[in-house]
């Protein structure tokens, strides 16, 4: 599962990456970097996607741990902040979203731990030229009651892991290349399901972080420092 992950400056984008976003007319420099670093993004937290709003696609932040429209009440979402790429099409929390609400998730890394239950040491992976990645998600609305306001919330899509990732856990995020990007956010369904069947594998590396960062208060940049062992 993914339950950690960062997102901070100065993020740049490659070419394919900027080309990908100009088809979506956002400008994702712009977007990310006027925003405050987030080194230690936990459920529950605000968190930027990319997604379909009124008059094209924007960068808005986010609840992350999706709530179904049907929910009655928020606490499900706790449990909704990964959606498996297996089961994400019919599982009930997730269909819906999965038809009409996907989302990309701008990430400049995640952590997963490893090691024995008392003992897990954290670790941060990363693209090796630390380019931006971005996750496959899905987003929902959902509000208490009809006074209330509409809350947007989000999940992220795990599958099985790569090579590099293999070593510390045994799922990661999807992550979507740029030539995807479109697709993803734009296809029916079936498109979607390709996307996700042949998403090729992301270039990774990891090192081992302070443990600090298992504690959601913790918010500073030393959280994504590499450490010694």
């Amino acid at each position: 599962m993914c339950g950690r992950y960062a997102l901070y400056g100065p993020v740049s984008v490659s070419r394919e990456a900027k080309a990908a976003a100009d088809q979506l007319e956002i400008d994702l420099e712009r977007d990310l970097n006027q925003r405050d670093p987030q080194y230690n993004i936990a459920p529950t937290q605000l968190a930027p996607v990319i997604a379909l709003s009124e008059g094209g696609y924007v960068t808005k932040a986010v609840r992350w741990g999706l709530v179904p429209s049907w929910a009655k009440d928020l606490k499900i979402g706790a449990k909704m902040i990964n959606a498996r790429v297996e089961t994400v099409e019919t599982k009930p929390g997730f269909r819906s979203a999965f038809k009409g609400r996907r989302c990309l998730v701008p990430a400049s890394g995640y952590f997963e731990w490893k090691g024995p239950t008392g003992a897990k040491q954290p670790y941060f992976i990363h693209a090796p030229g630390d380019d931006l990645l971005m996750f496959a998600g899905l987003w929902e609305v959902w509000r208490a009651g009809e006074a209330d306001d509409w809350l947007r919330t989000f999940t992220i899509i795990t599958g099985e892991p790569g090579r590099v990732s293999g070593d510390i856990h045994d799922r990661q995020p999807v992550i979507l290349p740029p030539d995807c990007w479109h697709d993803w956010l734009n296809g029916d369904t079936s498109i979607a399901q390709d996307v996700l069947a042949h998403a090729r594998e992301a270039d990774l590396a990891y090192y081992p972080v302070s443990k600090a960062v298992g504690n959601v208060r913790n918010h500073g940049a030393e959280l994504v420092e590499p450490i010694s062992l």
